[in-house]
Parts: C-alpha cells; structure tokens; sequence
C-alpha cells in the first residue's frame, strides 16, 4: 500500500525517515551520555529537523499547490516555493548532523518569523474569529522560537548571560510560551481535538479517554507556557523541568496517537488523506522539538 501511495507522500515520508536516522546517528553519543529523561532532551535537534526534512520535500514535490501561498507581489514565485523547500532540506541536515546549527537555527526563526508577518498574521487579522488561522500564527511564531533556542544551545550561549542571551534566548522562549498558553486554553475549549497542536482535525474515536487527554494536554501547556514566561525573568532552572516534561509528554502523543493516525492516513488511497496524515504529524513532531529546544538552551540551574 505505501509504494502505491503518491510521490509527494513517499518523497515526505522518505526524507522524514532519511533525517531521523541521521540525527538519531548524530546525537548517539549525547543519547548515551545523558541520563533519565535528559536523553528525551537530548533528541531536540532529530525532533526538530525531521519536519523540517518533511516540509521540504513537500515544497519540492506537490510546488503547484504551493505556489498560491507565496504573496502576488513577490516575482518569480515558483522560485520561492523550491528555495524555501530546499532551504528547510538544508536547514534539516545541518540541524540534524549539529554542523553550524547557531546559523542554521537562526536563519530558519527569520524565515518562520517572516512567514507569520508576510502571510498568516495578515489572515488572522482579516479573521479574527478564526481559530485555525490563530493557531497556525502562534504554530509558526514557536517554529521560529524554537530555531532560536536551537541557535544560542548551539553558540553556548544558554550557559551564561550576554547578548545573544537577551536576544534570542529571551525571543525564543517567550514564542513558545505564548504558543503553549494559547494552544493549552483552545484544549480546554475544543476538548476532542487532536492533541499538542489544536487544529480542525479530531481525535479518532477508537482512541479512550479523549477529552481526557485534551484537558491533561492543555492543562500541562498553560502550567508549562506561564512557567516559561515567567523564567524570562525569574524562574530559572524550572524551565529546564517544564520543557522536559512537557516535551516528553507531546513526543509521547506523536507516537501513541499521531503514529497510528499517519499509518491510518498513508493506508486510504485520496492523496489529500495522505498529506495532511503526514502534516498533522510532522507539525505536532516539530512543535515537541521546540520544547525540547528551550529545555536544552537553559541551564540545568539558575545562574547565581
């Protein structure tokens, strides 16, 4: 069934797979050497690169309906279309590997930032009342955090205070913060959505305990989101503990729920099923990266 699928499936699937297992090769040694749910911490860069990987082989293989996204005042916008997929491949192989991740990260917060100003701020301003349009605005500003977070961790500058500290640092985690505050309220006011990432699609019904999971869910992202804002100035170390536990907590999701969603998807035969199958899960797989980014970028205890 999977080799009948479409070839902008097998393409994203198979980069998916190419990119987890280089980054999993990659950070061995750091896996080993870490101990409890530090190894969890440790997979941030795999978690957040093989969506990127994903994402890119999207804009490459399915570019035509891509294509509309790019704002009619931009020439040439096929050319951005595969730039930015090629951009996301490389961005992913540097992330994964840990080769120049303080410019890899950084470059990929600006490109998600400038997606947030150029094309979904304007539409959630148009749309107030749209929830999805929000979600996708907050989804893509904690990309760009966590792109950030991954660029100082990588530049050492989570150890200390300096100026890359203030600014990326700081940027960084009060993106995700924000994000995880509002995704864990929309949990609570959409209780039977598919957890981490609070879009339109609905937890399937075999699954138990669904509003169940949606309040634990989005009670342990307002708790983690508050505690992440508030380190900004004071909290310190019990940044490191929230992120840990809530990144734990949302990878354990993308693998419990998500995994078998995206094998449910990649099994109907409607390319459409497929793409947002693998989308749902590579988001949510990305959004458990960029906690995990803020909980390697901050040191283990507060700075005296």
């Amino acid at each position: 069934m999977f080799f009948e699928a479409s070839r902008t499936a097998v393409a994203m699937c198979s980069n998916g797979v190419a990119l987890l297992v280089i980054g999993v090769w990659a950070a061995r040694n750091e896996i080993a050497a870490a101990r409890g749910l530090d190894k969890i911490v440790a997979l941030s860069n795999v978690c957040f690169a093989t969506p990127l990987a994903v994402f890119g082989a999207l804009h490459l293989f399915n570019s035509q309906a891509l294509v509309g996204f790019v704002p009619p005042y931009m020439p040439g916008r096929m050319f951005w279309v595969y730039f930015v997929g090629c951009a996301l491949i490389a961005a992913a192989l540097s992330i994964a590997t840990g080769i120049a991740v303080r410019w890899s990260g950084l470059l990929v917060g600006v490109m998600m930032f400038l997606f947030v100003a150029m094309l979904y701020l304007p539409g959630a301003l148009a749309e107030p009342h749209n929830r999805i349009v929000r979600t996708i605005v907050f989804r893509e500003t904690s990309f760009g955090g966590g792109g950030w977070l991954l660029a100082a961790s990588a530049a050492g500058w989570g150890d200390g205070p300096g100026r890359g500290n203030s600014v990326l640092l700081i940027v960084g985690r009060i993106a995700v913060a924000l994000a995880a505050i509002v995704f864990g309220v929309e949990h609570f006011l959409h209780p039977l959505g598919m957890p981490g990432v609070p879009l339109q699609k609905e937890m399937p019904a075999w699954i138990p305990g669904r509003a169940l999971i949606d309040y634990v869910t989005g009670a342990a992202l307002v708790i983690a989101g508050v505690c992440f804002l508030l380190g900004s100035f004071f909290l310190g170390s019990k940044v490191r503990m929230a992120a840990t536990y809530l990144g734990t907590w949302i990878l354990l999701l993308v693998v419990v729920i998500y995994g078998p969603v995206l094998l449910g998807a990649l099994r109907d035969p409607a390319m459409g099923v497929k793409i947002e199958g693998i989308n749902y899960f590579a988001d949510t797989l990305l959004f458990a990266g960029v906690i995990l980014a803020l909980a390697k970028a901050t040191p283990r205890e507060a700075p005296e």
